[in-house]
């Protein structure tokens, strides 16, 4: 007699699966892993982080800070490649860079997780997770290119979270952009190792970087890290030649006297040049600093008069709407170039990079 019994358990079996990965596609990708870039082997199952300066010794079976990279049997995996939690396409204005083909979109992608733990984080649901908590949707690097540049958008922004974390799928996604014409912008903390960081900037064409305060003790209450991996990030990308654009949120009582913005707007001007455009904005009560005012309108308006004093040719105000501070201003006519409304762009008075006014280069990627 025939048996029909493993036919029709074969075909149960594969039903199953396919009911599986359909309705529970976040556990079936999870095993769908890649070996992390950046670390070495101390003993047969003990590893050591090299992406970011923490340096993490992880035993066997444990993860790093991040909470996004794990030591199985000895490797080192990532467990955020092609797991995107967020995709959008966003005015690059909102990244923001405000020097950096204006009025262009971005599409705009992050994973979970994040190497600091910010008190003040915006996004701490995603930045602050780790990627077993948050809904991702799978998607290979390659099939992330096509649909960016389906999108018409002529860059891919790595954002949201920290980039740093899914360093793996960035820096892939990142060489099949540049194939395609796309460019390559990310925000970021810039707490990452110079070596994994030289090797991105070859396909990064603009960077806005969070420089939260400018001390040690300040990165230390509030971010759990130190400032001079940041200060140095800021140095390798101007020296790789990538645009840098940068943010400071200003939280009251704590990094906006006016000596420490002294000293770190003339460090900007001295190692990074004083066509750097400084971002400053404000803080608003968020995940740990609930308690906490919003940074006043005044002090806000007080730093970027420093920043200007300092010598910075293009410093802006963030997170107060309709402000004249959003405005890009000629650094010898002092007249609009840009002129704001949030990420929108109302008014350009660009010519070929120059102000149409007195001609004086305006420094930027235009075209």
């Amino acid at each position: 007699m025939r048996n029909i019994s493993k036919p029709v358990f074969g075909i149960a079996f594969l039903f199953s699966l396919f009911f599986f990965c359909i309705f529970f596609p976040n556990l079936y990708s999870l095993e769908q892993l890649k070996e992390a870039a950046f670390y070495r082997k101390l003993d047969k199952n003990t590893v050591q982080c090299q992406l970011c300066p923490r340096r993490c010794v992880i035993p066997e079976g444990r993860r790093g800070y991040c909470g996004t990279r794990e030591n199985r049997n000895g490797v080192l995996y990532t467990l955020v490649y092609a797991k995107p939690v967020a995709i959008h396409i966003d005015p690059i204005e909102k990244k923001p860079l405000f020097h950096f083909l204006p009025s262009t979109t971005a599409y705009s992608l992050a994973t979970a997780g994040c190497n600091l733990k910010c008190k003040f984080c915006q996004n701490w649901e995603i930045s602050q997770s780790r990627p077993e908590e948050v809904e991702y949707r799978y998607l290979e690097p390659l099939e992330l290119a096509g649909k960016a540049k389906a999108s018409g958008s002529p860059t891919i922004a790595y954002t949201y979270s920290e980039p740093t974390v899914f360093y793996e799928y960035m820096l892939e996604i990142a060489r099949l952009a540049r194939e395609r014409g796309i460019k390559n912008i990310m925000h970021s903390n810039g707490y990452i190792n110079e070596a994994p960081l030289r090797v991105l900037a070859k396909y990064l064409d603009a960077a806005n970087i969070d420089l939260k305060g400018f001390s040690d003790e300040y990165y230390a209450k509030f971010t759990e890290s130190s400032l001079e991996p940041v200060l140095n990030s800021l140095k390798v990308l101007k020296e790789e030649g990538v645009h840098i654009e940068i943010t400071t949120l200003l939280l009251p009582g704590f990094n906006d006297d006016e000596a420490t913005l002294k000293k770190m707007c003339l460090w900007i001007k001295d190692n990074l040049g004083a066509d750097t455009p400084l971002h400053f904005s404000r803080f608003f009560p968020m995940y740990k600093l609930t308690s906490l005012n919003p940074t006043p309108v005044e002090s806000l308006q007080r730093a970027r008069h420093i920043a200007l004093d300092c010598g910075l040719n293009y410093v802006y105000i963030g997170n107060i709407p309709a402000s004249p501070a959003e405005n890009t201003y000629c650094p010898r006519c002092k007249k609009i170039i840009i002129e704001r409304r949030g990420y929108f762009i109302v008014q350009n008075n660009l010519k070929e990079g120059r102000c149409k006014f007195c001609g004086e280069k305006i420094a930027g990627v235009w075209n």
